[in-house]
């Protein structure tokens, strides 16, 4: 007889797993092992002959889970498919694997289990989606209905915030922060139970620090958390007693980072240029010396190139750079893409910022660059604090005015200026960020 080996699972995920009802939401903190859980209930099901439907926001959230789960069905895998979605097991079970970009995920099937994952993260339609296809799906077996995910903001509108707040969907939610997987940090060897715990407790209390307060809420509180009206980036934590400062004596090295958003004719899109001193071992990390934002042709933009190599020349002198100027970072997009190549083709000093982190969008860039800032990483000089430049129709601090001005999920968004709070946003990524830019 064949035995496949499932995930073993800690007490919270067991509690999960028992919450009564044939609707269950399972609101769930980072690392608390979402993941394991969906695959044990899909493969449990599978294995005894049950239809299973698995539902995730898009494809990329998808291959992970298709792989874990075919390893453990593996003994019992009768036949499997990446490209069908669709999983068949000797023992009569199947598992579907859909994407909620498709409107008509899990129409014509019936299924006894249905696994809603990253139930947060589709777009606005997913409630229709699962009212109009996913929900009757259940309806020939009186199937059950899981949906698992961190949160993703306040948006009455949002699929998970809706199910785990308004009684009518019929869901009964399990709320697990983080901390309530007793295996991270995972124990080491010879480390006793309570040194564990200890260190466990260290742990969380240290994220707890270094963490932008909301976003420590709502990635391993698993709460809810309202963006909107609130300033991000605080003047507090860009200042240093309330001050500016002034420009490092010593730095490792100084750069640039460009957003240029010239898409013919829109009006709020500029060029935007930050330079910035880079100090890895001492003193301030990273510090914004200077900025400037122009409206500018597409097709004059390599006239003002030359420009910007100039400050980061004068930049370097005046910080005494150890390794001097590494150049610019570019947003490869758009007219970024023509300026690019522009500078790679006059062997300028430039680079494409990271992909992944061009795609996380503005909203996303922000909260990967907040962590670094609150802790008090990032610093404004003087120079960049008391810089006045006129743009359209404005003489003022553009730079200062969009970091602190900028509010996760600004319906108005689309109709400011942001270019040099994106390159604030690249700026910090790609200094105290990871090897991808991600903090």
């Amino acid at each position: 007889m064949s035995v496949i080996q499932l995930p073993t699972l800690h007490p919270g995920q067991i509690r999960a797993y028992h919450t009564p009802g044939l609707r269950k939401a399972i609101r769930c903190g980072r690392r608390w092992g979402k993941s394991a859980l969906a695959e044990t209930i899909a493969c449990d099901a599978a294995a005894k002959r049950k239809f299973v439907g698995y539902f995730t926001p898009s494809y990329k959230f998808q291959t992970e889970i298709y792989a874990d789960i075919e390893d453990i069905l593996a003994p019992i895998k009768k036949s499997s498919s990446k490209v069908e979605g669709v999983i068949r097991t000797t023992t009569g079970g199947l598992i579907d694997f859909w994407t909620l970009e498709n409107e008509r995920a899990g129409r014509s099937r019936k299924y006894h289990v249905v696994i809603i994952d990253e139930a947060a993260f589709g777009k606005e339609n997913a409630t229709d989606i699962w009212e109009r296809s996913i929900e009757p799906t259940l309806l020939d077996y009186t199937g059950t209905a899981w949906a698992m995910s961190n949160t993703n903001g306040d948006d009455p509108k949002n699929f998970f915030r809706r199910i785990c707040k308004d009684s009518k969907y019929g869901f009964i939610e399990y709320h697990a922060p983080s901390e309530d997987n007793p295996y991270v940090p995972a124990r080491r060897p010879g480390e006793t139970e309570i040194e564990h715990e200890a260190r466990r407790a260290a742990q969380f209390e240290e994220l707890k620090a270094k963490k932008h307060p909301l976003v420590y809420q709502q990635e391993y509180r698993a709460e809810f958390v309202d963006f909107s009206g609130v300033s991000f980036f605080t003047r507090d934590k860009l200042l240093v007693n309330g001050e500016p400062v002034p420009y490092p004596q010593h730095c490792e090295l100084v750069f640039a980072v460009i957003d240029t958003s010239v898409k013919g004719g829109k009006e709020h899109d500029g060029t935007a240029v930050s330079y910035w001193a880079y100090s890895p071992r001492i003193g301030i990390p990273l510090i914004c010396l200077d900025w400037s934002i122009i409206q500018v042709d597409a097709a004059l933009l390599e006239t003002w190139m030359p420009s910007v190599y100039r400050r980061l020349d004068e930049l370097k002198a005046a910080c005494h750079a150890r390794v001097g100027s590494t150049g610019v970072w570019i947003e490869d997009v758009n007219s970024g893409a023509v300026l690019l190549q522009q500078c790679l083709n006059r062997n300028w000093m430039a680079e494409a910022l990271p992909t992944d982190l061009v795609a996380l969008g503005k909203d996303g860039r922000a909260i990967n660059a907040g962590d670094a800032v609150h802790q008090g990483l990032v610093k404004f000089s003087d120079v960049a604090f008391h810089q006045h430049m006129p743009f359209k129709e404005d003489d003022m601090n553009h730079m200062w005015q969009q970091v602190t001005g900028f509010r996760i999920g600004d319906k108005n968004a689309a109709t400011r200026s942001d270019d040099l709070l994106d390159t604030f946003c690249y700026a910090v990524a790609i200094t105290l960020g990871d090897s991808r830019g991600f903090g």
